[in-house]
């Protein structure tokens, strides 16, 4: 979508305040034994009393109120009876819907003790993140943004995720602009135009550059055991930097 309005404007800051609020509750209860079905829902007593709902839950029936996905899991992982140990590399995914309007975000965290190189791989997928982020401006082309991802993943050795993407988000949980990809796409001529609102998402890996759905139909998981790191902001593009809503 693209904001129209004042009233469109708060209305997304509200659900991206609430959905970085959960991310935070979320990711500061995750500790050795607990579930990621007990973390599923520590983020739902969060959203719940504010009247929000999980968006893929409303838009798909996704069985549960957060995505969590652990290790070698890259994304839609179900919570269940899965213990979170020491070392864990930890990725919570909340997408909420909130009197019609949407907003998506993600984090990484690792369960201490953090192994060094799984830390270097969380700093530079938010470091990554944040400088695609720069680059997104009226006008500008939207595969800039995967251009810097993929070339900033390649200075620090990793790889990116090739079949997980970005989009449009506002009035839907995905909507136009759909395939924000984290690497450049030279026959795609899109430009960014201010007042729009999209999801921007890095998947930085240690080797895999794409995943696999599991026999759940959710979970995608690299085939090589390799990790991967994702950070995720819904912004509103301006003719600067971007305004981000679940910073």
């Amino acid at each position: 979508m693209s904001i129209e309005s004042d009233d469109d404007l708060k209305a997304l800051q509200r659900v991206g305040k609430l959905v970085s609020g959960t991310i935070r509750t979320m990711l500061a209860a995750l500790r050795p034994g607990i579930t990621t079905r007990e973390l599923d829902e520590v983020g739902r007593e969060y959203f719940a009393p504010h009247g929000a709902r999980y968006a893929p839950q409303l838009t798909y029936g996704f069985p549960g109120a957060t995505c969590i996905s652990v290790n070698h899991e890259a994304a839609h992982g179900i919570p269940g009876d899965r213990k979170v140990e020491p070392g864990d590399l930890v990725t919570v995914d909340v997408s909420l819907e909130l009197n019609g309007y949407f907003a998506d975000s993600g984090a990484t965290k690792i369960v201490p003790p953090v192994r060094p190189d799984l830390g270097r791989l969380c700093e530079a997928s938010y470091e990554i993140l944040m400088r695609s982020l720069r680059e997104l401006k009226g006008g500008s082309r939207l595969n800039q943004v995967g251009r810097t991802i993929e070339n900033e993943s390649r200075k620090r050795g990793y790889t990116v995720i090739r079949n997980l993407a970005g989009h449009g988000v506002g009035r839907s949980l995905h909507e136009e602009p759909y395939d924000l990809v984290n690497y450049r796409v030279p026959s795609d001529r899109r430009l960014a135009r201010t007042g729009q609102v999209v999801a921007i998402e890095t998947f930085i890996s240690t080797g895999a550059e794409y995943v696999v759905e599991q026999p759940d139909g959710w979970t995608l998981k690299t085939p090589d055991q390799s990790y991967v790191a994702q950070f995720e902001h819904t912004v509103v593009i301006t003719n600067s930097a971007p305004l981000v809503l679940t910073a």
